[in-house]
């Protein structure tokens, strides 16, 4: 049995795993976790990317949590580049009036 079979097998793995770890992916930031999960636990990267997928997969409310903070941050992201977008084109616009 693996390693992360063994942590996620029973109850004990959600006790064990790190807050830092669970705030990180309640703020949307599954690329934090892997890394605080990394630091804690003594893991590779591809490890402790399957401990925080099984870590989500037995929290299904969280899973969407984060899923959630990540939708909202691509529609903040997409607003933002629409307004940059907005500002370049009305820049480019007088730029081309004044020659």
């Amino acid at each position: 049995m693996s390693l992360v079979n063994k942590m996620t097998s029973g109850p004990s793995h959600l006790s064990g795993f790190p807050q830092a770890a669970i705030a990180a992916l309640e703020q949307g930031n599954t690329i934090e976790a892997i890394k605080i999960v990394r630091l804690d636990r003594g893991l590779g990267l591809k490890e402790s990317k399957d401990l925080v997928d099984a870590y989500l997969k037995s929290r299904p409310d969280l899973q969407r949590r984060l899923e959630a903070a990540q939708a909202e941050a691509r529609q903040g992201f997409v607003r933002w580049l629409i307004l940059f977008l907005a500002l370049a084109a009305t820049a480019a616009y007088f730029v081309m009036q004044g020659k």
